[in-house]
């Protein structure tokens, strides 16, 4: 999982706000399970090259991660970042500037040189220096070869020397320069060129310059920024040993009642980074080993600090105890590390306000020192947690279950509606005949957690995931019978106090698709490119269902990056073309070649992958193009501001209402309390299955099913009880001749329809 940092807010409003990373209705993969997006570019682990920690933008967080995989047997969560903003409101990865930045001219940098280079640097905004994290090619070549690195350090290093606080001399462009070139050299070490000791010696200097200037440690939101900016470019130089008297000086001097005020915990927050990447470079541990120091400056801000726990700036509190604790992975430092990380658990505890440090010590110490938990009272820490943070248990229906931290009887039949009325959407859009084969997942346990914070602290803690994302889908295997689906989400607290799960109409949507369309775990499914379909479904439905319009999707249609053949290639990484371009893919599929999707989705269900695969790149291959160039100019010229409704079922024709038909329906259903509304249906010889749903309307209709005569609550074989109209009901290799099924009004309801599929 990569560090997460603190994206720059647009000019001017440089504000400071607490804690994760969120996003809108999207998901992403990971083994068995879906990953909502992740907001920090990928780390060390999603570099396929280079060795060492993988530097980190330091203009603001990607949109969503890179297909990041879940670790659930090494510490590998980086610090929480200090923002509130759902990512959906941030730059896209890798494309980091904000929005209404203009553009930038590339070539002002790479062909510019020596002294002219770094005029221009200095002579722009950081809006424009942001946008170069982006570049490849000849361009990033260009731009951050090592000449051109070396001699924008000197010019950092000059500058520093009259750093008056602020950004009147440029500095921070200077800094956004190297940062961005260290980034870009990272993830395009072909495209730049290899980095030495040139551009070391030159880093080295500009780093000692700017943190010897008297205003470096400037109290104030001018120098915030700034500082907390040259903080981030410690590591991104890997000069992360070096620069341990700076971690620590900040540490020491952080005083919240003036640092908060002026935004210096935006300052502060980047030195966990530090602190957390030092450990993959070689040195680290001796250094620390050497002087342990930097051990009590964490211990001491824990304990200075302490009032911050559970307000807008407990995230530094949890980021201390989680980079203290780490180095309990080191035997040579046990002897100090143990006894400070004691008192953080002896203080705190598995539940009430000071949980979050309590599980920052039980997940440390579960890694690194298990064996003696009895010593930190963190034994059986997961179960402590469970009991003393998810207290609200609620079965929405019989396939539904909520797990929740602090969901009120509102809000959980807010959420139970939600959810219970997609399924007969979703089921409507794929027309599939049921569960693949070898399925058990018929139940699914929904985890909410309260807020963005508590998810990425607790549901680590608990569950052993990767929570830098914005929920996650763990599917496991559902050919194993007694598997338990289920996906982690919370509530979003920036729209309170109106009440909204993040990611819920995602996530659900890849809970359904896995268990009616894609045969096996997710493993199975990747074996070829799914992707396309597996987050552009989940997109549609999530925008679709709620009728909300994605506009950044709309926005990319404008552009015409890709062709539909080639995004029947996606794979996990570029997040716009993964999520908006799958939407935008899927949506023109089902608008405009009904038959292909359900040709594909028949290979999907059998996990026929490869038959899948032929039909679109073979049978489909490049033949769409063209007019899906013309539907994305008609997308983003209006056709795509309204959201697509799903193709429902014509009227059943039979004289009498009561009955239905083979994919027809009844509309405007209706009955008083405790009245029923009856159908039946004649099933022919042979048929393997027949799926009955209600939906829409007002009111609570329950569904009930009887072979043999009317269905009545006191006369049924099966039956669909949620607590609103949204019902179904799956009869496999049903009795040939007459069946049944029956609304009941658990509450007078009208406008309801039912239809009938076999």
């Amino acid at each position: 999982m990569s560090p997460a940092r603190l994206p720059r807010l647009p000019q001017p409003a440089r504000l400071l706000t607490l804690a994760l990373t969120l996003v809108l209705a999207i998901g992403l993969f990971a083994p068995s399970g879906h990953a909502a997006p992740a907001p920090a570019p990928a780390g060390r682990s999603a570099a396929p090259t280079p060795t060492g920690p993988a530097p980190q933008p330091a203009t603001g967080t990607p949109e969503r991660g890179d297909g990041e995989r879940q670790f659930a047997s090494a510490d590998r969560r980086s610090p929480l970042p200090l923002d509130t903003r759902p990512a959906e409101a941030r730059p896209a990865a890798k494309t980091l500037r904000p929005a209404a930045q203009p553009a930038c001219n590339v070539g002002d940098f790479t062909g510019r040189t020596g002294s002219a280079l770094v005029q221009q640097v200095t002579s722009v905004d950081t809006g424009c220096v942001n946008q170069l994290f982006q570049l490849t090619g000849t361009d990033a070549n260009g731009a951050f070869r090592e000449e051109q690195m070396t001699t924008v350090a000197y010019a950092l290093r000059d500058a520093s020397g009259d750093y008056p606080g602020d950004d009147s001399t440029a500095v921070e462009q200077l800094v956004l320069y190297l940062s961005a070139g260290y980034y870009v050299q990272w993830y395009h070490p072909a495209d730049v060129g290899t980095y030495g000791t040139a551009l070391q010696t030159a880093i080295r200097a500009a780093l000692d310059a700017f943190f010897a200037g008297a205003h470096s440690r400037d109290v104030s939101s001018a120098n915030a920024a700034i500082l907390g900016e040259a903080v981030t470019l410690i590591d991104s130089a890997q000069e992360n040993t070096r620069y341990l008297w700076v971690v620590k000086q900040l540490l020491n001097d952080y005083a919240s009642a003036t640092w908060n005020p002026a935004g210096m915990a935006n300052a502060v927050n980047p030195v966990f980074t530090v602190l957390f990447r030092g450990h993959q470079l070689t040195g680290f541990e001796t250094a620390v080993e050497a002087d342990p120091s930097v051990l009590d400056a964490l211990s001491g801000f824990v304990a200075r600090n302490e009032d911050q726990v559970g307000g807008d700036y407990g995230v530094l509190e949890y980021n201390a105890t989680k980079e203290l604790a780490r180095f309990l992975q080191y035997p040579g430092l046990q002897a100090k590390v143990r006894p400070l990380t004691e008192a953080l658990a002896a203080q705190s505890a598995p539940s009430g306000r000071m949980v979050y440090q309590w599980a920052a010590v039980a997940e440390a110490v579960g890694h690194y020192d298990a064996a003696n938990c009895s010593y930190y009272g963190t034994c059986n820490a997961v179960d402590r947690l469970k009991a003393g943070v998810l207290t609200v248990s609620y079965t929405c229906s019989p396939s539904i279950k909520l797990i929740a931290q602090s969901l009120d009887g509102s809000q959980l039949g807010t959420t139970c509606t939600s959810l219970t009325g997609q399924d007969a959407y979703v089921h409507s859009a794929v027309r599939d005949n049921g569960p693949v084969k070898d399925d058990h997942n018929g139940t699914i346990e929904v985890v909410v957690f309260h807020s963005s914070f508590d998810y990425q602290v607790l549901a680590a803690a608990i569950y052993g995931i990767d929570t830098n994302n914005g929920g996650i889908y763990l599917e496991g295997d559902p050919a194993a019978v007694g598997n338990q689906p289920r996906f982690l989400c919370y509530e979003a607290e920036w729209v309170r106090p109106a009440f909204q799960i993040w990611n819920l109409n995602h996530e659900y949507t890849h809970y359904l698709d896995g268990r009616f369309d894609m045969y096996g775990d997710f493993n199975a499914g990747m074996t070829t490119p799914t992707v396309w379909w597996v987050e552009g479904f989940a997109e549609y439905v999530s925008y679709s269902y709620r009728q909300v319009v994605n506009d950044g999707a709309v926005a990319a249609a404008a552009r015409h990056t890709y062709k539909l053949s080639d995004l029947f290639d996606t794979v996990y990484g570029d997040q716009e073309r993964v999520y908006r371009w799958g939407y935008l893919a899927v949506r023109y599929m089902l608008e405009k070649h009904r038959a292909d999707v359900d040709a594909v989705l028949a290979r999907y269900r059998v996990g026929d992958w490869p038959g899948a695969r032929a039909l679109l790149k073979t049978t489909i291959g490049t033949s769409y193009d063209a007019d899906f160039d013309s539907w994305l100019t008609a997308c983003a010229n209006g056709a795509c501001a309204t959201t697509p409704t799903v193709p429902q079922v014509p009227e059943c024709t039979a004289a009498d209402t009561r009955q239905l038909g083979a994919d027809c329906g009844r509309g405007n259903v209706a009955a008083t309390t405790g009245s029923y509304a009856h159908f039946y249906l004649l099933v022919p010889a042979g048929t393997q299955q027949v799926k009955i749903t209600t939906s829409g309307g007002t009111g609570n209709a329950d569904l009930y099913y009887n072979p043999g005569g009317w269905a009545y609550t006191d006369a049924y074989a099966a039956r669909s009880a949620g607590p609103d109209n949204s019902e179904t009901l799956t009869v496999t290799n049903p009795p040939a001749g007459y069946v049944y099924f029956s609304l009941y009004a658990q509450q007078g309801f009208s406008g309801v329809s039912v239809t009938s599929r076999f």
